[in-house]
């Protein structure tokens, strides 16, 4: 069987972001699975066709991703968009259980319940390993609400939509940004994705934890990942604790601070560290937690109501938020997008460093993804030149230490 270039190509830069779109791109041909690391990962099964080959290549967000202002606000850092507020969902059970303030789950209700999708194909924790996901569609209200919540763990969303794109059902698509630039991107060369999946919502997204990373704050919290019954990495609450339950119902928990600041955030890919597009660029919606801040301008954790930063990215997503608001589902605020730097700086960080980090890995002779309308280098201009080269360095350490790859990866 003659590997696929493209696929070699993502697994010599460690650049695959675990979207399952070439699976979606070969049906059949190409399975995910969990790597030795903790990461999903493709395996080839079969030969892959000089079409399924060039599509995997042109679509890869480990290769590509180019996004097209259309006539949009093109905000330097945070990328096309018609409009910005601050939200939450009205209903105070929803509002509770979601992340932030529930906005997310609020508009997928909204759009259930008008008929404007029969379902919505989204992730939720997996009842046969707590920690990581799965891949369902929710088709009320209900089924939305229990999968609320942010799943810091791999899941592969494009992977599971096969036998969907050959229905007649219409579906909300609900993924991490390089999943929705992905199904974008397949959308020019599969015409039945936008008629099967006609809104794509996302969030910002921090990177992909490796289930390794959620295993450690398990044992952190004192349980053994092999026995608990439940694990929520947030929600009830904002920003919500970290909580593993045993079957028995004993449970312990740890602030978000803890969890994802100290532990998961140490376990993220390399492709997530290279991303450009953590705001979700490619979506008609996105939503993300709308911090407060202290005096310094850095985002505070304490436990409060949720409040959600909601972006309507295209003009179906402005359509959808102001009906699900006119409904009494979600509540919104008008909000001042000069106030994003404050208050998600860890997406401004790794904006600002970007550039220097690609240059080194290409000066290395590593592969890296192609950019295109994301404006990587205008953006590397608001950094100092202490932090360039801090950024450039560090990678140049990382690589030379033998730290940008991955262990036993299951298509290797």
């Amino acid at each position: 069987m003659k590997p696929s270039r493209a696929i070699s190509q993502v697994r010599r830069g460690a650049l695959c972001a675990g979207c399952g779109g070439c699976a979606l791109a070969a049906p059949g041909k190409i399975a995910m699975e969990v790597s030795g690391d903790g990461y999903l990962r493709p395996r080839q099964l079969a030969e892959i066709t000089p079409a399924e080959e060039q599509t995997i290549a042109q679509t890869c967000p480990g290769l590509v991703q180019e996004i097209e202002p259309a006539g949009r606000e093109d905000n330097l850092l945070w990328g096309p968009y018609v409009a910005m507020y601050t939200g939450w969902a009205h209903e105070a059970r929803m509002r509770f259980a979601g992340s932030s303030g529930a906005a997310l789950t609020a508009v997928l209700a909204h759009l259930l319940e008008t008929g404007e999708v029969d379902g919505v194909l989204q992730v939720r924790a997996d009842p046969e390993r707590p920690v990581g996901n799965i891949v369902s569609v929710s088709r009320t209200r209900q089924e939305v609400l229990m999968a609320a919540g942010s799943r810091y763990a791999p899941s592969a969303p494009l992977a599971e939509m096969v036998d969907l794109l050959d229905g007649e059902e219409r579906f909300a698509f609900v993924g991490k940004p390089c999943d929705v630039a992905a199904l974008r991107a397949l959308a020019q060369k599969d015409q039945r994705i936008d008629q099967r999946f006609p809104i794509m919502l996302s969030f910002y997204c921090g990177g992909v934890p490796s289930l390794q990373g959620a295993d450690q704050v398990v044992r952190a919290l004192g349980k053994d990942p092999e026995q608990i019954a439940t694990f929520r990495y947030r929600g009830q609450g904002w920003p919500g604790r970290a909580t593993a339950t045993d079957p028995d119902g004993d449970a312990a928990s740890m602030t978000y601070n803890e969890s994802w600041g100290k532990i998961l955030s140490r376990h993220v890919q390399h492709r997530c560290k290279i991303c450009a597009d953590g705001a979700g660029a490619a979506a008609d919606i996105v939503c993300a937690d709308a911090w407060e801040t202290d005096d310094r301008g850095y985002p505070l954790f304490e436990e409060q109501d949720g409040v959600s930063l909601v972006v309507s990215r295209t003009d179906l997503g402005e359509k959808v938020v102001r009906s699900a608001e006119a409904a009494g589902t979600l509540a919104l605020e008008d909000f001042d997008v000069a106030a994003l730097t404050a208050i998600q700086r860890g997406q401004v960080w790794r904006r600002r460093g970007l550039w220097p980090r690609l240059l080194a890995l290409k000066l290395l002779g590593k592969p890296v993804p192609r950019y295109v309308g994301l404006q990587v280098r205008e953006v590397m201009s608001l950094s100092s030149p202490k932090e360039r080269a801090r950024n450039f360095l560090g990678t140049v350490k990382r690589v030379l230490m033998g730290r940008v790859g991955e262990r036993n990866d299951p298509g290797a």
